[in-house]
């Protein structure tokens, strides 16, 4: 919104404050099942989500001991394009591996 004055040499221009809010976050999942070898999701997730070995072996047992686990937390387009990668790396393999995506509970 801008303010003419009567001499019509000045403007003053007044800034309005917008905030945007933070894009919507999603988490992506790793589901159980009883073919894929256990390398295979570890290099999956060493590969398509930078996890360490030790990081990777741990979402590893937690989904073979829990049946799932979280890899990691990212904007949906993100989200959707690793799930994407899994599934695409798991099906050149034969493997069954199912990866999801779901919406990221609030912190």
């Amino acid at each position: 919104m801008a303010i003419q004055l009567a001499n019509q040499k000045d403007t003053v221009v007044e800034r309005e404050t917008t905030r945007l809010a933070p894009p919507p976050m999603y988490q992506v999942v790793l589901l159980n099942d009883d073919y894929t070898p256990m390398e295979f999701v570890v290099a999956v997730l060493q590969r398509v989500f930078n996890k360490t070995e030790l990081e990777a072996e741990r979402i590893m047992l937690k989904v073979h001991h829990e049946g799932r686990g979280i890899c990691g937390i990212f904007p949906r387009d993100i989200a959707a394009t690793r799930v994407e990668i899994v599934r695409q790396l798991a099906v050149a393999r034969e493997h069954p591996l199912q990866c999801i995506m779901e919406p990221a509970p609030e912190s």
